[in-house]
């Protein structure tokens, strides 16, 4: 396993990511892009991914590490096409300021260069928002930041940095209401976490991607993909973007005019080359103001709207004849970031339910007949529902199989046993099978006196600690109880912690908790998330 790798290795990487994004560009096309649909994400990135190997393509051998950082910036400045392109170019011009002036790639480099892109790239836009490309990069700059603190190795750390970019992609639409409204995630982003798995899996020497390790839908990292035709909802008709030679310019006086004529307004560049973006009903009066400060050039101006219009009759078209897939999922749970983990794992639909509000039979029902596939596995996640699928199953329509899980935890391993080309039965014995491996522990408040599992007195009020059903910890506080169930849990003996921090939790307070459990089981691997369920401010389990 390689350690550092050198300028030359990069570069060839960076031509795998370009073609693999390139062959991925419709994917993302058909991706809506936030906050309407300006042009063709995957195509503008795309380009502007290939403008940068253009440019480093005329490099010579006697090229310095600063000649290569600036083919990369001019090159991604140069042919950035609309706005995902236009803050791709920034991602590259703060990655290659990040590496300063280091020649080979380590676990310090990437994490310091990832940390300079999100820098810059939230420079570049003025307002900020949270569910789109720029909250994938911060996301990824964390999981390396996150790489070099545990002293990782290079090959782990970009694994690493790869499946954070995917899990950020899956949060999006909890944090961009138009996403989560019509069920997508953002394209820029998806596009983003593309680039990064192609360049890491070429640089590492594996075919394809990494992100077949990733099990997001069914059996590949592919997010659902839909239409969102909010082109109504739209004040601006014409995309604006172009380049500006001037000695002149003022970014911030410009920005502050463009910011009069629409919105999506960028200018990133320096002295003298500068690229411009803009969402208004009026390029006249755009391009007018440009040529006042200097010279424009590579003018391009795409209606959205008709855009808009032929991509949905297009989608239209697919989408009729779409055909049912071998196996669907539905699963129960409580808190939207369970729910977004179980769908980024393939789950087609989540009932809303759990351990104080159960759903009936008709819920689940109702849910497997809405999944498109032959065939539909329940996923109960308490065993208070299990019966409940059974019967549902029984009622179905359409083949359908209960994997009797108690907890959320459960669903997660059980979701990795998945064998597309397997059949129903097939699935459901060896993901009921995965359970066995699973121990589930739940952090909750007494609501009345009582005694644990060792007849000592609970007092209600009192944190109490429950491993598979059985009360084994009471507590004065929640990283008590938590400490607590991890000893009776026999923590030591597993690989794995999986934590999920309930919707009354701080995020201080969770984060806290995950150091001090990292500190007390070097050995373990934590993965920590914001389930967001009530009542139980953690849930966690062993593997």
């Amino acid at each position: 396993m390689a350690t550092t790798y050198t300028a030359l290795e990069m570069l060839g990487a960076i031509g795998a990511a370009s073609q693999a994004l390139s062959s991925r560009k419709d994917e993302i096309n058909r991706l809506n892009v936030f906050p309407v649909p300006d042009g063709d994400t995957g195509t503008n990135m795309a380009l502007t991914i290939e403008s940068v190997v253009k440019n480093l393509g005329q490099l010579t051998p006697a090229s310095t590490p600063e000649d290569v950082r600036r083919a990369i910036t001019t090159g991604a400045l140069m042919g950035a096409r609309g706005n995902s392109g236009v803050i791709t170019s920034q991602i590259l011009r703060g990655l290659c300021e990040g590496m300063g002036d280091a020649e080979e790639l380590d676990v310090p480099t990437v994490a310091a260069a990832l940390a300079k892109a999100e820098e810059v790239a939230f420079q570049a836009v003025r307002k900020p928002v949270e569910g789109t490309i720029l909250t994938v990069l911060r996301d990824t700059a964390a999981a390396a930041h996150k790489a070099r603190k545990k002293k990782m190795g290079l090959e782990e750390a970009l694994e690493l940095i790869v499946e954070a970019a995917y899990e950020s992609v899956q949060r999006t639409p909890e944090l961009l209401p138009v996403l989560k409204e019509n069920g997508v995630v953002d394209a820029g982003g998806f596009g983003l976490a593309i680039l990064f798995d192609s360049f890491v899996a070429a640089l590492l020497g594996k075919a394809g991607t990494l992100g077949a390790d990733f099990s997001f839908a069914g059996a590949e990292p592919k997010v659902e993909i839909e239409h969102v035709n909010d082109w109504e909802g739209s004040q601006y008709r014409y995309c604006n973007e172009f380049l500006v030679d001037s000695d002149t310019l003022d970014k911030e006086a410009a920005l502050e005019f463009l910011a009069t004529m629409g919105d999506c307004e960028l200018c990133v560049g320096e002295v003298p080359k500068f690229k411009v973006h803009v969402h208004s009903d009026h390029p006249d009066q755009v391009l007018a103001y440009f040529l006042e400060q200097g010279q424009v050039s590579e003018v391009f101006i795409h209606n959205m709207q008709l855009q808009a219009e032929e991509r949905s009759a297009k989608l239209a078209a697919e989408q009729a004849d779409a055909a049912p897939k071998p196996l669907g999922f539905v699963a129960v749970a409580a808190g939207e970031g369970n729910a977004e983990i179980l769908r980024s794992l393939g789950v087609d639909v989540v009932v809303s339910g759990g351990q104080t509000m159960n759903p009936s039979t008709k819920d689940l029902l109702d849910a497997a007949q809405q999944v498109n596939a032959e065939a539909v596995v329940l996923l109960p996640d308490n065993s208070n529902i299990i019966m409940a699928a059974q019967s549902a199953c029984e009622l179905a329509e359409k083949p359908c199989g209960v994997v009797p899980t108690r907890s959320v935890p459960e669903a997660f391993a059980a979701l990795f046993a998945v064998d597309p080309e397997a059949s129903l039965e097939q699935n459901v014995e060896a993901m009921t099978e995965a359970l066995a491996d699973v121990r589930t522990g739940e952090v909750t408040t007494a609501i009345k006196d009582s005694k644990d599992a060792h007849d000592n007195p609970i007092v209600a009020g009192d944190v109490i600690g429950i491993a598979q059903g059985s009360i084994e910890v009471v507590a004065h506080s929640v990283d008590e109880a938590v400490m607590g169930l991890l000893a009776a849990m026999d923590a030591d003996d597993a690989d794995t912690c999986t934590l999920l921090a309930g919707e009354d939790m701080a995020e201080d307070d969770f984060e806290a908790l995950v150091e001090a459990v990292e500190a007390a089981y070097e050995d373990l691997d934590v993965d920590a998330h914001r389930g967001g369920q009530p009542l139980y401010p953690v849930i966690l389990s062993l593997e």
